[in-house]
């Protein structure tokens, strides 16, 4: 029997020293790249450009997000025809796949944020003069006025408050259309006008105190259509929207500035309310709060309507100064 035949064993001599540097290796894998392959397909170069402009997309764009995103699904499409019909790629094409869902998804979503948001016809007029000045979004306007309000309505000659009787806890609204006359014992004050708070003096001045009446009176000079809202879902409301806060604070101000204005000018009609646009100050709305006050706590009230009515006139010079 031949022995070393069957063996597949080779034996190296002691003194044998290997030749590194003459020898030529086998590579296991084809890692090295002494000879580029080819361009590949134009698919591919268009798919890597759309990831490129994606992503030097400034993010100063407003559209920025949403261009970003078609830009990817788009590119990831791309790759998925390139793997499939050039490569012949499965993994290339799986892993696309995956990245065009999840893009696709976030684009979608994207573009359903950005859809226009539709007004009520009863509000628009409402949002376009007090809150689209101040860049409230329309999305969260709609929130502001469609969970905890509704729309009421007043025929001429019904009150909306009466002095002494009505509790100013409950509501906060806003004259959308007709007009409205506040009196104190039979004494006309000012008017009120669309797009203009009722009730903001009061919603002001008992914020600190609950439990009030109304001092005055509101009735409706004509049919009157106005928003109101829960004054406790309300408050709670702006509690979780600081921005929608500090705009209703500002707006409320500014709507007792314009009150302020009307007692010393009873004739001042809407359009001329209109071009009163101040920034409100603490002497105007302490006055029309003076006025629901001292009034109520003067036994006569000529007396104390003329008081209040020198009051203000002093305090509106001051705000001319300011």
């Amino acid at each position: 029997m031949n022995t070393t035949a069957m063996s597949p064993l080779t034996v190296t001599p002691l003194g044998f020293v290997p030749d590194f540097k003459n020898s030529t290796l086998d590579p296991l894998n084809e890692t090295a790249c002494e000879n580029w392959k080819e361009i590949h397909h134009l698919v591919f170069h268009v798919a890597n450009i759309c990831f490129a402009v994606g992503l030097v997309i400034p993010t100063t764009l407003n559209l920025h997000m949403i261009l970003l995103r078609g830009l990817l699904t788009v590119g990831c499409a791309l790759f998925i025809i390139w793997a499939t019909l050039y490569r012949c790629a499965l993994d290339i094409m799986i892993w696309n796949s995956v990245f065009l869902v999840v893009n696709l998804l976030h684009f979608i979503y994207l573009v359903y944020k950005r859809r226009p948001i539709k007004i009520e016809k009863e509000l628009s007029s409402l949002y376009k003069r007090m809150f689209e000045p101040l860049h409230v979004p329309p999305e969260l306007f709609q929130r502001l006025t469609g969970q905890f309000c509704n729309i009421q309505t007043l025929k001429t000659g019904q009150a909306y408050a009466a002095e002494d009787k009505t509790s100013v806890d409950d509501r906060l609204s806003i004259l959308l259309k007709g007009k409205m006359k506040v009196s104190y014992r039979g004494h006309f004050l000012h008017n009120i006008y669309p797009c203009a708070f009722i009730d903001s003096p009061e919603f002001r001045s008992t914020q600190m105190n609950r439990g009030e009446k109304f001092q005055v009176t509101i009735i409706a000079d004509d049919n009157c259509k106005f928003l109101c809202w829960s004054r406790e879902r309300l408050t709670y409301f702006l509690e979780s929207e600081p921005f929608l806060y500090e705009i209703f604070k500002y707006l409320i101000g500014k709507d007792i500035t314009n009150k302020l204005y009307s007692l010393n000018d009873p004739t001042l009609n809407d359009k001329a309310s209109k071009k009163i646009d101040r920034q409100p100050s603490l002497c105007s709305q302490l006055s029309v709060m003076q006025m629901r006050n001292s009034m109520a706590s003067t036994s006569d009230s000529e007396d104390g309507l003329q008081m209040f009515l020198r009051g203000t006139s002093s305090a509106s010079s001051l705000l001319f100064i300011q």
